[in-house]
């Protein structure tokens, strides 16, 4: 038997790391999609019956002019949902069976447009219109979240970071590093 920390190889979770402009469906139980959020939105979409889900993560919400392949339509939230309905359609998932946790939005500078606000606004209304129900997650505030989400069972936990505006907002644009943390609240 192949061990690592005390578990059997096969039973590791295996963490991807969800960037601005990314998004990922996975069927593997052992997968745990990460990302770090301030004003961004992240969209966690599973369809229990069939054992699969994903997460995007964009930066703004658009205006549906975005529709384009690649580029800087990958941070606009109807390219991005649309992106993500998609691969999940493709691998089996039926969408009256999808369900949705949203989370981000927050309000990272005050004095300034409201872009935390606007995107929890468009993704409340995508999934509305999309006909997805929106079962949990944490919009808007003013503090940046860390998120795991198991993309079989959607499951979710979101650790809120402490109020440093300026490292949330560069830690949205690299890929995170996600170490143990205290205060972890798990959405079910």
């Amino acid at each position: 038997m192949n061990l690592i920390s005390g578990a059997p190889a096969q039973e590791q979770e295996r963490k991807i790391n969800i960037v601005q402009g990314e998004n990922y469906v996975d069927d593997d139980p052992r997968t745990v999609l990460t990302t770090i959020l301030g004003s961004c939105i992240a969209a966690c979409i599973w369809d229990g019956v069939a054992g699969i889900g994903g997460m995007n993560h964009f930066l703004l919400p658009g205006d549906g002019k975005h529709r384009q392949p690649g580029g800087d339509a990958m941070r606009f939230g109807v390219h991005a949902m649309e992106l993500l309905l998609n691969a999940l359609l493709r691998r089996g998932a039926q969408k009256s069976r999808m369900q949705a946790k949203l989370f981000g939005g927050a309000r990272m500078i005050k004095g300034l447009t409201d872009i935390g606000e606007m995107n929890a606004h468009f993704a409340e209304s995508f999934l509305c219109e999309e006909g997805i129900n929106l079962v949990g997650g944490s919009l808007r505030g003013e503090q940046g979240r860390r998120i795991q989400f198991w993309p079989v069972t959607g499951r979710a936990r979101q650790v809120l970071l402490a109020k440093e505006t300026e490292s949330i907002l560069r830690a949205e644009w690299v890929r995170p590093q996600m170490p143990a943390s205290a205060g972890n609240v798990e959405l079910f």
